[in-house]
C-alpha cells in the first residue's frame, strides 16, 4: 500500500510540474516574442507625399502607420522633397543613416530635370535625427544628370559602405540610366563613382536593391534585384565582384515598369523571404506588394501574394526600406512615434489667435496659413518622462519642438541633449486665468510659464491678471 501511495505521489508531482511548466511557458513565450519590422517610405508625388513616413509590422506582412500616418522627416534643403529612402545600420548598431532621392515633383522639379544630390540624415538611436545634408553623386559623373534611388550596404571586404544608385549620362554614345557605385565611410564624401550595372544597348536600369544572405543558406552571399525591364534577380559572393543571373520576375507576370523599388526582407522566425515590390496594379494604383519565397535563389519558387494575405496600412507605401528591429530599437521607435493627434493652442485673451511658428520663430497670429504652422503633437515631456510633462512637436517640421532660450521661444530641432530636453519640457497645469483651459509651467524654470507678450511667445513669471490671461491657452484640434 505504501509503495502504491509513493507511486501516486510521484505521478501527482509530475502532473503538477507539467501544468506548472505549461503555465510558465506561455507568458515566457509572450515576453520573449520577437520584435518586428520597420519600414521607411514616401507616399507619392504630392507635396506632403514626398516626405518620409514610418510603418511597423509584427509579422512582416501586416503594417501599421506610425505617427498617425503623418510624416516623420521632411527636407528643407535641395528641392525640398525626398523619395526612395534607404535605411542603413552600422555593423555595430551605433549609427544609422537615411539616404534619399532629392526630388520633389509638383514642387518645381521634374523627372527630366531632377537633382544630382542625395539627402542624408544621421542618428545614433533611430529616433533622433540630425539636420539633413546634401551628398553630391551625379555631379561626380561626366555628363551626369539625376541621382535616383540610393541604396547602401556594408562591405566587409573593404571595411566601408558601398553606395549605389541610378544616374542618367552618356557613355559610349548612349544616354540612359545606369547603376553606379562608390565607397564611403560616413555618407558625407564618396569615392569616384564607377559603373556597376549597365544592361546591353539602350536598356536602362533605375532601381536596384541588394541584401546579404545568412551564411550557409544558399549558393551566394548576396542577392540583388534590378528594375531593368526584365526585373532580373542575381547572386554573387562579392558585392563589387561578378554577378550571376538567376532569372527574372517575368515568370510571375512582372515585366517592364510595372515593378519599382524592390526591397528584400528576411522573416526572423522562419526560413522565408519577402521581396516587396512597388507594384503598378491593373487599376493604376502603385503601392508595395510582397512576393514570398523559401528559396530566394530559385525564381520559380516566388509567389506574388494575394491582397487578402497582407495589409499595407492606411497610407500608400512607395519605394522605401525595411529593417528588422532589435527589441531596444522597437521600444524606442514605438515610444517616439505614437498616433498622437495634431492640436492647436488657442489664446485665452485673443481668441482669434493661435500659437504658430513662422521661420522658426514663435508667436500668436490669426488666420494662420498654412494651418500646419499652428499645429503641434503634444508628446510626453522630453525631460521628466512619466511625470505628466509635455513637449510640443511641430506637425510640418517633425523633430522640431517648441524650446525656450534666454526666455524667448523658437522652433528648434531636437539634438538629443539633456539641456534641450529640459528647455522643451513643460508641466501642463490648470489655466491660470481659467481652470477649464491650460497653462504650461517651465520644467527647468518652474517660476515661469509660457505666455505671449506683444504677440511673441515668452517664458515669464506670472504675477498680474494680464499675465494670467496671456499664459492661458485652450488646447483644441
Amino acid at each position: 500500500m505504501s509503495a502504491l501511495r509513493a507511486r501516486l505521489s510521484v505521478i501527482l508531482l509530475a502532473v503538477c510540474l507539467l501544468f506548472t511548466g505549461q503555465a510558465l511557458t506561455t507568458p515566457q513565450r509572450a515576453a520573449a516574442a520577437d520584435p518586428g519590422y520597420l519600414m521607411v517610405h514616401f507616399t507619392g508625388d504630392s507635396a506632403t507625399g514626398q516626405m518620409l513616413y514610418l510603418a511597423h509590422s509584427t509579422d512582416g506582412l501586416h503594417w501599421n502607420d506610425l505617427n498617425g500616418g503623418a510624416p516623420v522627416l521632411n527636407s528643407m534643403i535641395g528641392t525640398k522633397g525626398v523619395r526612395d529612402p534607404a535605411l542603413v545600420r552600422s555593423p555595430d548598431g551605433s549609427k544609422y543613416w537615411i539616404i534619399a532621392t532629392d526630388l520633389c515633383i509638383r514642387c518645381g522639379s521634374t523627372y527630366t530635370n531632377g537633382s544630382p544630390d542625395f539627402v542624408v540624415w544621421e542618428s545614433t538611436d533611430l529616433v533622433t535625427w540630425s539636420k539633413p545634408w546634401l551628398l553630391g553623386a551625379a555631379g561626380l559623373i561626366p555628363g551626369g544628370k539625376n541621382a535616383w534611388a540610393p541604396e547602401a550596404i556594408w562591405n566587409p571586404e573593404t571595411n566601408d559602405y558601398v553606395l549605389y544608385w541610378a544616374t542618367n549620362a552618356t557613355v559610349n554614345g548612349i544616354f540612359k540610366y545606369r547603376i553606379y557605385s562608390a565607397r564611403t565611410k560616413d555618407f558625407r564624401t564618396i569615392t569616384t563613382p564607377q559603373i556597376w550595372i549597365d544592361p546591353p544597348g539602350s536598356t536602362p536600369v533605375v532601381d536596384t536593391q541588394m541584401t546579404e544572405v545568412p551564411a550557409g543558406t544558399g549558393p551566394y552571399r548576396y542577392l540583388r534585384v534590378s528594375g531593368d525591364g526584365q526585373n532580373n534577380v542575381e547572386g554573387s559572393n562579392s558585392i563589387l565582384g561578378t554577378w550571376t543571373n538567376l532569372g527574372n520576375l517575368s515568370s510571375i507576370g512582372l515585366t517592364g515598369n510595372v515593378v519599382e523599388g524592390p526591397v528584400w526582407m528576411k522573416f526572423r522566425d522562419r526560413n522565408e523571404w519577402a521581396l516587396y515590390i512597388d507594384y503598378n496594379n491593373p487599376q493604376g494604383v502603385r503601392e508595395y506588394r510582397p512576393i514570398l519565397t523559401t528559396d530566394p535563389f530559385d525564381v520559380s519558387t516566388y509567389r506574388l501574394q494575394d491582397a487578402t494575405s497582407y495589409d499595407m496600412g492606411g497610407t500608400p507605401k512607395r519605394h522605401g526600406a525595411i529593417m528588422t528591429l532589435t527589441a531596444a530599437e522597437e521600444s524606442r521607435v514605438l515610444a517616439r512615434w505614437p498616433n498622437t493627434p495634431a492640436q492647436r493652442l488657442q489664446s485665452y485673451n485673443f481668441q482669434d489667435r493661435y500659437v504658430r511658428q513662422i521661420n522658426f520663430d514663435v508667436r500668436i497670429d490669426p488666420n494662420v496659413s498654412p494651418v500646419e504652422d499652428s499645429q503641434f503633437r503634444i508628446r510626453p515631456g522630453l525631460a521628466g518622462t512619466g511625470t505628466g510633462t509635455v513637449s510640443f512637436e511641430s506637425v510640418n517640421h517633425p523633430g522640431y519642438f517648441l524650446r525656450h532660450a534666454n526666455y524667448d521661444f523658437q522652433l528648434a530641432l531636437y539634438d538629443g541633449s539633456s539641456q534641450f530636453a529640459a528647455d522643451a519640457t513643460f508641466n501642463k497645469v490648470a489655466g491660470l486665468a481659467d481652470s477649464t483651459q491650460s497653462s504650461f509651467q517651465s520644467y527647468n524654470h518652474p517660476d515661469r510659464y509660457i505666455r505671449h507678450y506683444a504677440y511673441y511667445l515668452k517664458l515669464d513669471p506670472i504675477t498680474t491678471t494680464t499675465g494670467r490671461g496671456d499664459a492661458t491657452f485652450r488646447v483644441t484640434s
